[in-house]
């Protein structure tokens, strides 16, 4: 993507009433929306995060299927979600938000017990054993997202990463946490929930092409 392009769709995300873009700063000294997410969509809804959300397909996905819950992407990549977030605004899906912020200050951004769901979808496996710190399903990030989620709240991962998919597996089975479903190849084993095989990203059509196995977890921490 040419910097000219990148310079138009960070100014078009200003624009957006569905994208939220605080400053570093703005999140530790106190986040508006942090408890209040239900006011900022004015409605009841249960919350669904997608972390990693990147193009945004899956938010905008589960939203069309679910419009009685609260979609919010989170990437740090604005002109990446640019996407999702004018296809929301195009299609005039109300409950869709799209927050650009680091995914390391997600117990800055929702109050206790505020969120339902969370899905972290193709995330970068940082297969590299100094880089353990930065997976999206270590131990670290599961107490965060402790925090914010509703005490049966679930979590999902989707990946193209065996290795992602075998560290959370043995990592959540060390800890004690609920497991409710596994699968390592969804497209080839039958049981996987719809929103698993009805809605696919950019880059999991190249994995498909490729011939990789697209794996599922749903688990629920303890």
């Amino acid at each position: 993507m040419g910097s000219k392009n990148k310079l138009k769709r960070f100014k078009e995300n200003e624009s957006f009433p569905n994208v939220i873009q605080p400053t570093r700063e703005m999140v530790v000294d106190g986040f508006e929306w942090k408890g209040k997410w239900k006011t900022y969509f004015n409605n009841d809804y249960p919350i669904v995060l997608e972390l990693g959300c990147g193009k945004g397909e899956y938010t905008v996905g589960l939203a069309e299927r679910n419009p009685d819950k609260n979609h919010i992407g989170i990437d740090i990549k604005g002109a990446r979600f640019w996407r999702g977030a004018k296809t929301a605004l195009d299609s005039k899906l109300e409950n869709v938000a799209f927050l650009r912020t680091q995914i390391e200050l997600i117990d800055l951004l929702f109050g206790e017990g505020e969120v339902d769901e969370i899905w972290i979808t193709f995330p970068d496996p940082q297969i590299k054993y100094k880089r353990t710190k930065h997976r999206l399903t270590n131990p670290l990030f599961l107490d965060k997202y402790r925090k914010i989620l509703k005490p049966k709240g679930v979590i999902n991962l989707k990946t193209d990463s065996e290795f992602m998919h075998g560290y959370t597996l043995g990592l959540l089975q060390g800890s004690g946490h609920e497991i409710i479903y596994s699968n390592h190849d969804v497209y080839r084993n039958e049981g996987s929930p719809p929103e698993v095989l009805e809605i696919q990203t950019f880059y999991e059509n190249q994995y498909l092409h490729e011939g990789k196995p697209i794996t599922y977890i749903q688990f629920r921490l303890s």
